[in-house]
């Protein structure tokens, strides 16, 4: 208690409640602009840590990462602009919500379950961080290969159409990631000698031409007038958020619990906790077929769970010095800067801190709900403004977001190239969801298969030695043929009355 005197007296005062403000407005704004992801937000943020003490330091990051995470829905929900990669696997739902005047319900949903799994991941930071952390460090490239082949099977769930364009879209995707040199033997393939190719394509400037420039090329080329978006009351945003609480409780504790377990394994992260969890949701749901076209459902449970994942990612960076995702590499660093040595010893040597950054969490999260309705009321207007308008000011952000990940022109080039791709595909009714998991997964499959074939001279069944990776492997292809045995079942029923 004496612990917790102390952390409390580091957070509530004048000046570090004041960096908390300043961070959570800051990481607003970053992540509302599509391509500015909440990994640059702590990253411009790192300059202004040197100034600081420990404790406002490491509340400036929390806090700002928090607000990317949930900022990043408002263009998605009123632009189809993802604001960063966790907010993408659900931006179809979110957008036809906000066409139908449902824009207040979608981004209210986003804001308040994105709170709830922020909440629900600092809980398990504080109580279970080290036996979390020890379960996390059984990993090995086994597990991470079978749960990426998990991840990627997703793409079945979250495609609302034909598994087969669905799976189509995959490939596209996954053959986007092995572009460039940045693969296990550093050889370098389909860059044709192009110096930026070998590079590889830049994951931000790809999604941001899937997603926001095929939608203004399909605004521009539309014969018939922009169909006019109901003006919503603004009454929604928490007004509809108590139905949905109590409509999906289950959805909202599996998203945060899903959230907070990826979180915690090193490199998966929001992005692919969001994914899953949309998955997960469609998955068992009792009314699949409403996914992607305007669903609050899949956007309850994948919006708790990539908070909650922002949560989880520092249990193995407090408690092992490992990160979980490329935000706590950075916290790392500016731990050690600061003289603090994270790991076991940690809790030994300065609890105080370690306690004032479980607080920070809690009121980053809290803090949230009412700086994010003041976001929406304030990007509301963007729904009244003339395509004509609108759609060179959409350009300009991507323009801005994508040249802002590498300083290069060609980051702008390759937007403009996924964008006309975006545009064909969704004109011959081909998902683009897909091709962004395979984008984000494609690299981290192709290490961990590698490594793993290393690691077992070229035996396959290793896959299956170790207890988890076994458990894991079993249960990926179980997912694989669940499909072929109810085609099976289905058609053994039609076949019954013939005979």
């Amino acid at each position: 208690m004496l612990i917790l005197e102390q952390a409390a007296a580091l957070v509530f005062e004048p000046y570090v409640l004041g960096v908390i403000l300043a961070s959570a407005v800051f990481g607003m704004l970053v992540g509302a602009i599509p391509g500015l992801t909440a990994t640059m937000a702590t990253a411009l943020l790192v300059p202004m840590t040197f100034f600081m003490d420990p404790v406002p330091a490491i509340a400036a990051i929390v806090t700002a990462t928090a607000m990317a995470i949930f900022a990043g829905d408002i263009p998605a929900a009123l632009l189809r602009m993802p604001g960063t990669p966790a907010n993408a696997a659900y931006v179809d739902d979110a957008y036809k919500m906000t066409q139908t005047g449902r824009g207040d319900e979608a981004l209210g949903a986003a804001l308040v379950f994105s709170a709830i799994g922020g909440l629900f991941g600092a809980i398990v930071l504080m109580t279970v961080s080290p036996t979390l952390a020890e379960i996390a460090l059984k990993f090995s490239s086994e597990e991470y290969f079978w749960l990426v082949l998990l991840g990627l099977s997703c793409a079945v769930f979250v495609n609302p159409g034909s598994p087969t364009r669905g799976l189509i879209s995959l490939l596209i995707g996954l053959f986007v990631a092995t572009i460039g040199m940045e693969n296990p033997s550093g050889e370098p393939r389909f860059s044709f000698g192009n110096l930026e190719l070998m590079a590889g394509i830049q994951f931000i400037p790809a999604m941001i031409g899937l997603f926001a420039v095929s939608e203004v090329l399909r605004t521009v080329t539309a014969t018939s007038p922009r169909r006019k978006i109901p003006r919503a009351d603004g009454q929604g945003i928490f007004r509809t958020q108590w139905k949905n609480l109590k409509q999906y409780p289950v959805q909202t504790l599996r998203g945060s619990i899903t959230g907070t377990a990826l979180g915690i394994l090193p490199g998966a992260g929001a992005d692919i906790a969001a994914w899953i969890s949309y998955a997960i949701s469609k998955r068992f749901s009792k009314q699949k077929e409403k996914f992607g076209t305007g669903h609050v459902e899949g956007l309850v449970e994948a919006g708790a769970s990539n908070n909650s994942a922002v949560s989880g990612a520092w249990i193995p960076a407090l408690v092992f010095g490992i990160p979980g995702d490329s935000i706590t590499a950075i916290v790392i660093g500016v731990l050690y800067i600061k003289g603090i040595n994270p790991g076991p010893t940690i809790f030994i040597n300065d609890p105080q801190t370690v306690y004032a950054i479980f607080i920070v969490f809690i009121l980053a999260n809290l803090i949230m709900l009412p700086l994010g309705w003041l976001a929406i009321r304030g990007a509301r207007p963007i729904l009244s403004i003339p395509p004509s308008t609108l759609m060179p000011m959409i350009l300009i952000f991507c323009i801005v977001g994508s040249f802002a990940i590498a300083n290069s022109v060609a980051g702008i080039v390759m937007m403009l190239i996924f964008g006309i791709i975006g545009f064909f595909m969704e004109e011959n009714d081909i998902p683009i969801a897909p091709a962004i998991l395979g984008m984000v997964l494609g690299p981290m499959l192709e290490q961990n298969f590698i490594t793993s074939m290393i690691k077992a001279d070229g035996d396959i069944f290793r896959f299956f030695e170790r207890p988890i990776a076994g458990g894991l492997g079993v249960f990926t292809i179980l997912i694989w043929l669940f499909p072929l045995a109810m085609l099976l079942l289905r058609r053994r029923k039609a076949m019954r009355p013939a005979t």
